[in-house]
Formats: structure tokens, C-alpha cells, sequence
């Protein structure tokens, strides 16, 4: 399979066409709308299956087979905020408390793309190693600490204290942490007498809730001329750079293929539900609409459409 099948499969798989759905209801101004418990109700079991599943894989992994992986994955959530901020402040011009709200938001990881790569590599026949929610839930807080404690505005006020607390309780942390937890102590026989429910039926959840979250995403689309050409250049690139160099990472710490392109997708998104909820509270000066803009109406649809095919090519690539 070379990477022009890997492209078409990526942008013809159902996930993908059903977020590409949800951007076009709102593009024709449709009526179709999720009731918010509803999107609240799937979040939840995706969130909750993944942790489940990892933790019953990493019930039968072996403690070092995980290390290496997790402790480059920690790295890359290091890393990334401060190459982003310098960028940001040195070449894009932007004020402090805006490239380090930028800076939380593309170091630390998103659930959902995570989730989307996991189900498109299954999809190509190379799975990525089950403890990768372990090294997911590891990468969401230490960017957004980083990207806090670059602001001034935050360190002054000790509001990053707040903000981490939010994360830490918020509901992704929670229910992924959790879930790896109760996977843990279940073990795969546990585990599987739950599959029917969290296994089964997740491709079709996740379909729904890209559906909504391509309506959501559209929403702010209108916002893309706003933020300023350097911001949408860094909201392409920075996806490039940080896949490239998860999926190296990846190699380097002996993951097959299909965990190489995960990891890649990991370093290569940015949150837009927890990092939010984290600047929001910490610092209130920073703009919305360029974090929120970019992660969520820039970079969240170029990695579904077009980066998790590149990072999967590349990961083959790597793996010969």
C-alpha cells in the first residue's frame, strides 16, 4: 500500500466522512443539531472505552516495553510548548500571554484525533500497541503547565495552581485516567466481559460525534481570515514538525508501525477541550479566537483529512 492509497483511505473512511458531513450541514446552514447530552453522552463513552481498553493491555504489557514510549512521549509534551512559544513571540510577533495560551494548546494532545488515528490504523491492518491511552493521558498535562508558566500574567497571579486543578478533574483526565485504572485491575478477562459495549459499538459512536464535531468546527471557520496569515502558516506547519518528530520518537523507542503514526498524531495535535478550560481560567487576557481558532478550525481538520494518512506514510516509510 503506498501513500496515495494510505491518502484515499484516510479520506474516505467513514470518520472522515462523517466529520466532512457535519461541515457541510452547517456550510448549507442546516437544521441538524446534537442535543448537548447527547454529545456529552458519546464523549464519555469514547473517553471511557479507551481508557478501558488500554488499561487491559497494559495489564499484560510488559513495564518495559512501556517506559520507553511514555518517557518520549512526556519529552515531546516538554518540548513542544517551547519551540511553539519562541516561534510564536520571535517570528510571528505575538504577545506573551497569546503564545503561551497557543503554546498549551499544541503541546498538550487531543483526545478525539487520538482516538481517530487508533481506529484508522486498525483500519489499515497495523494496530497500534494497546498501552498507547497510558502514554495520551501522560501528554495532556505537562504542555498546558509549560504553556501556563511561560505567561507572566499566569505565574504572578498563581493562577496556573487553578487551571491545573481543572485539567486534572476535568472530564477528559478523569474518565481516561480512570478507565486505564479499572482496565488495569480488570485485566483482559474483565475486559471482556464489557467489550460487547465499549468495544463493539465504538467505530459507530465515533462516527456521531465527528459528525457534531464537524459542525462545530465549521462554526468557527468564518474566524480563519481573522487570526492572521502566520497564525494559519503555524497551524499547518506546526502539525508537520511535531508528527514528523513524534513518529521518530516512536521508531526510536520501538513501536511498530501503526503505534509510530499514533504517536506522530499525538505530538501532532492540540487540545481544544482541556487546554481551553486551563487558559480560560489562568489567563483570561489571552485571545480565544487564535487558540480556538487554530486548533479546532485549522489544525484538528488538517489532521483528520490529511495528516493521519502522512503519518502513517511516513511511519511505513521509516519501518521499511
Amino acid at each position: 500500500m503506498d501513500t496515495l492509497d494510505l491518502l484515499r483511505l484516510g479520506a474516505l473512511s467513514p470518520m472522515t466522512l462523517c466529520f466532512a458531513l457535519g461541515v457541510a450541514a452547517t456550510l448549507l446552514r442546516s437544521d441538524l443539531k446534537f442535543p448537548e447530552p447527547v454529545y456529552t453522552a458519546l464523549s464519555i463513552y469514547l473517553l471511557l472505552a479507551i481508557g478501558l481498553k488500554g488499561g487491559a493491555a497494559l495489564a499484560t504489557a510488559p513495564f518495559g516495553d512501556v517506559i520507553a514510549p511514555a518517557l518520549a512521549g512526556i519529552g515531546l509534551g516538554i518540548a513542544i510548548p517551547f519551540w511553539a512559544y519562541a516561534a510564536l513571540v520571535r517570528l510571528g510577533g505575538f504577545a506573551s500571554v497569546d503564545a503561551a495560551a497557543l503554546a498549551a494548546h499544541y503541546g498538550s494532545v487531543s483526545a478525539v484525533t487520538f482516538i481517530a488515528a487508533l481506529a484508522y490504523v486498525d483500519s489499515l491492518g497495523m494496530p497500534a500497541e494497546g498501552f498507547m491511552p497510558a502514554i495520551l493521558a501522560l501528554m495532556e498535562v505537562p504542555a498546558i503547565v509549560i504553556g501556563l508558566l511561560l505567561a507572566r500574567e499566569a505565574r504572578a497571579g498563581g493562577a496556573w495552581r487553578t487551571a491545573l486543578h481543572e485539567v486534572l478533574a476535568g472530564r477528559s483526565i478523569l474518565l481516561l485516567a480512570g478507565g486505564l485504572v479499572i482496565g488495569f485491575a480488570a485485566g483482559p478477562q474483565g475486559y471482556k466481559s464489557v467489550a460487547p459495549f465499549f468495544a463493539d459499538p465504538f467505530q459507530g459512536a465515533l462516527c456521531l460525534f465527528l459528525l457534531d464535531l464537524g459542525m462545530v468546527a465549521a462554526q468557527r471557520f468564518k474566524d480563519v481570515a481573522r487570526v492572521g496569515r502566520f497564525l494559519v502558516v503555524f497551524a499547518i506547519g506546526a502539525p508537520l514538525i511535531n508528527g514528523t518528530a513524534g513518529v521518530v520518537a516512536g521508531w526510536a523507542t520501538g513501536l511498530s508501525t501503526g503505534g509510530m503514526a499514533v504517536l506522530g498524531t499525538l505530538a501532532a495535535s492540540a487540545s481544544y477541550i482541556a487546554a481551553p478550560a486551563a487558559v480560560r481560567l489562568a489567563l483570561p487576557a489571552a485571545n480565544p479566537g487564535f487558540y480556538l481558532t487554530a486548533a479546532l478550525a485549522i489544525t484538528f481538520p488538517f489532521n483528520l483529512l490529511v495528516g493521519l494518512p502522512l503519518y502513517a506514510a511516513l511511519a511505513r516509510l521509516i519501518q521499511g
